[in-house]
């Protein structure tokens, strides 16, 4: 048996490398939003907008009224706050409900519910509370149902299925005290032995983890003579002798959310339960995410709903000055800013879900884009909705409740909605994520030039591809449909507001995203990846112009059914002229910004240049290490694991 692994050293580039290798290499479908990164404006991919058959409509339509009123009768989003647990009848109701296999086939006990059936249900259980939400999505998003569903074997799926279906909750450990959003250093080792391996090793913020009855967990395989190795994904009984959950983590947001510290040491774990083969784990993980992550979205959606709602109630019967405060123009835009908002967020994650149903279209940019904009947008209109209600969104509902008002957790809902900024990738590192992803064309043709390590050859090699996709690419980024003024003109129906004027404005806007990542493809070339500033407001561009193109293809579905089309029209307006202006601010950034200034103060800072600023405080921190130890080995703390039965 071999020895467990040293924690893993890697450089820079080594860390980019793994996180490469684990990228999917190749688009073999459409896909939208990179054809839009690219200059392209295929309405044509998500117009007419694609729907569920109406088979898919009435088994979510029914279950969706089921969970309501579950939801409802049985879901005290009070309580749960102020107990930081969901109880376990609750718990026990949702699986009776079916709720724990919504994603899973009917053969294996499941619903089998389709994407957009799937998150409104996640919409709608997170709104009664988004501790709920988390619990679901966690157990089928990201945890072992979506990766088995992908990669496990038959005899995989015919084992555990039924039982995720129906009773056991699970979980996806991979981030560790020492690695976040770097696998390249991950420390959990699975060391093979006969016909098992074993397990040694920390994981952190392991969601479900405290109540978890199966786990998937990322470990690093050590490599052999006969094996390459690398990160691999099992499948663990969380009551496996050496399993230890040592802590159960508190939040400022989610109170009732299962998180903890769970600690392997010497744990066996039958290779038979090993997903995939060795080393592709990551690969696993990146995959799942391309559909997992619109979960998140879809819980901001109904986030949305509800701040919109509360918004409107409120600033109808609350008065200022004579008139309620909503016909006060300050406080009427940001009413206009939730609206119009919550449209184009429901517009993005349906949109979304469709075309990850119908699997005609690659949408691992869609949906990063979905839980990016989402998380960045949701937590705006939560913001704005306190700052609506004044001192009261400021109060906690069980203040307001004691002195007589309505329990509106308005400052809960901040909380809560302020981690999906970090969840299943945090803002920073999806900019870094998509912008690879948008420059995959750029890379595939050209990177050879810009690698520092390429030999002579294969420069000229790229150069000579490079030459080629150019002289077709570029002439193309000049002019197009967007300087015609009767473009789109089926988005501009007789009494409705124009969106072909929109779609027109994002057309152009997509050949000027191009033309300027080329320009700084060109300017900074191998340093390009160092411009994260510049990388992050091109992605920005690129969520507004996808956020923009579903509102309006979702309004002109609306006024196509005879759906409230009117109304949609005027919010994908209003959206679309909101988001125009960040759009113009945003390309105005790209050239004029601090972004070297901000590097000579960062420096300052972390050289302790600046540290005279600091004085005149007293800091409450507290003592004790920056990052706990995690060193492998058996644990000393109490076992707080319970299962919910």
């Amino acid at each position: 048996m071999t020895a467990p692994l040293d924690k893993p050293r890697v450089t820079e580039r080594e860390a980019r490398e793994v996180a490469e290798a684990a990228r999917e290499q190749d688009w073999r479908k459409p896909s939208f939003a990179k054809e839009l990164f690219l200059g392209r404006f295929r309405l044509d991919l998500i117009h007419p907008h694609p729907l569920p058959d109406a088979e898919a409509v009435r088994r979510g339509e029914a279950f969706l009224a089921k969970l309501r009123a579950f939801c409802e009768s049985r879901i005290d989003g009070a309580l749960i706050e102020r107990e930081a647990r969901i109880p376990d009848e609750t718990v026990n109701g949702l699986k009776e409900l079916g709720a724990l296999g919504m994603k899973i086939d009917t053969k294996y006990g499941g619903l089998g519910l389709t994407q957009v059936y799937y998150n409104r249900a996640l919409s709608l259980a997170g709104s009664a509370s988004p501790a709920v939400g988390a619990l679901l999505s966690a157990h089928q998003s990201i945890g072992v149902p979506q990766p088995l569903k992908q990669f496990g074997t038959q005899e995989q799926k015919d084992t555990f299925l039924p039982r995720l279906a129906t009773t056991d909750i699970s979980a996806f450990l991979l981030t560790e005290p020492d690695v976040g959003s770097d696998p390249a250093r991950l420390a959990t080792s699975a060391v093979r032995d006969g016909d098992d391996y074993v397990l040694d090793g920390v994981k952190l913020w392991t969601t479900n983890g405290v109540v978890a009855d199966l786990l998937v967990v990322m470990a690093r395989v050590p490599r052999t003579e006969d094996s390459k190795g690398g990160i691999t994904a099992f499948i663990v009984e969380a009551g496996s002798p050496g399993i230890t959950v040592e802590n159960r983590n508190a939040f400022m947001g989610l109170r009732g959310l299962e998180n903890g510290v769970t600690r392997f040491h010497q744990v066996r774990v039958p290779a038979a339960n090993r997903i995939g083969p060795e080393g592709a784990g990551l690969k696993i993980a990146l995959t799942t995410l391309n559909t997992g992550r619109l979960s998140l979205p879809a819980m901001c959606v109904g986030a949305g709903k509800w701040c919109l709602k509360i918004a409107r109630e409120w600033s109808v019967e609350r008065e200022q000055w004579g008139r309620p405060v909503g016909r006060h123009e300050a406080v009427g835009a940001k009413i206009s800013f939730i609206a119009a908002t919550t449209f184009a967020l429901e517009a993005v994650v349906d949109l979304s879900s469709q075309m990850a149903d119908e699997d005609r279209n690659d949408i691992r940019i869609e949906a990063a884009l979905a839980k990016l904009y989402g998380s960045e947008m949701g937590w705006l209109i939560a913001d704005e909705l306190v700052q609506i209600r004044g001192g009261r969104g400021f109060e906690t509902a069980d203040s307001l409740a004691a002195r007589g008002e309505r329990p509106v957790p308005a400052e809960q809902m901040l909380r809560d909605m302020r981690i999906n900024r970090i969840f299943e990738g945090s803002t920073e590192i999806m900019h870094l994520l998509i912008a690879r992803e948008a420059v995959d064309a750029h890379l595939s043709v050209a990177g050879g030039l810009i690698d520092p390590d390429a030999s002579l050859q294969d420069k000229a090699k790229a150069g000579a591809q490079a030459t080629a996709f150019y002289a077709r690419w570029l002439p193309k980024l000049v002019a197009g449909p967007g300087q015609l003024p009767g473009s789109y003109a089926s988005f501009h129906p007789e009494g409705h507001p124009d969106l072909s004027v929109h779609l027109r404005h994002i057309e152009r806007s997509a050949r000027k995203l191009a033309r300027s990542t080329f320009y700084a493809m060109s300017r900074w070339q191998g340093k390009m990846e160092t411009k994260q500033g510049f990388l992050g407001r091109i992605v920005d561009i690129g969520a507004e112009l996808f956020a923009m193109s579903a509102a309006c293809v979702r309004a002109e579905l609306l006024r196509a059914s005879g759906d409230h089309g009117r109304e949609a029209y005027q919010l994908a307006d209003a959206f679309c002229r909101q988001s125009r202006l960040r759009v113009d601010e945003l390309f105005g950034r790209l050239w004029a910004n601090t972004d070297e200034l901000d590097g000579k103060v960062v420096s300052g800072v972390l050289s302790g240049t600046y540290s005279w600023l600091e004085e005149g405080i007293v800091d409450a921190s507290g003592e004790g290490p920056w990052i706990a130890d995690a060193t492998p080995g058996p644990s000393t703390a109490d076992n707080v694991h319970r299962r919910i039965r």
